[in-house]
């Protein structure tokens, strides 16, 4: 409980008591005007009364703002809760959609990859095969000059010998 609960609670008591301990006071009859005319009633009570009415009408409108601030409270948690499903909606979309995104450039990194690895294959073998052929055309013209030689050297031992 509250301070300011306890402290209406023990004036509340405190008016019990006082009320009680005055009794025959509060209950005494008295001329009471009314403006036009005079009526005996008994103050005390007539002033009670009023207290009691004050303090329900104070009562009720402090539980009326109180129930609407509720109700506001609610509103606002329900409209909080709708926005934070909508970013996390938005925010999922947003991890799909970047999703997307990589999967395609990754393709297309791949795809690259793909062409310089047929294009690097192709060179290797042209030049492969460019090779082979210059080894070819070296060993042609290397057993040529061997076939060459060896006739000059046959010449040679039979001119010489």
């Amino acid at each position: 409980m509250g301070m300011r609960s306890l402290a209406a609670l023990l004036l509340l008591i405190l008016l019990a008591a006082f009320a009680v301990a005055n009794w025959a006071a509060f209950s005494a009859p008295t001329a009471l005007s009314l403006g036009f005319t005079t009526v005996q009633a008994p103050l005390g009570l007539l002033m009670l009364g009023l207290c009691a009415l004050l303090v329900l009408g104070l009562g009720g409108l402090a539980l009326w703002l109180h129930t609407r601030s509720l109700m506001e409270l609610r509103r606002q948690a329900k409209a909080q809760q709708s926005l934070r499903e909508l970013a996390e909606k938005a925010e999922t979309s947003r991890v799909y959609q970047l999703q997307g995104v990589l999967e395609g450039g990754l393709d297309r990194l791949a795809a690259q990859i793909e062409s310089a690895e047929a294009r690097l294959n192709d060179r290797l073998d042209r030049m492969a095969q460019e090779q082979s052929r210059y080894v070819a055309e070296s060993a042609n013209g290397l057993a040529a000059a061997l076939a060459e030689l060896d006739q000059r050297i046959e010449t040679q031992r039979r001119g010489g010998a």
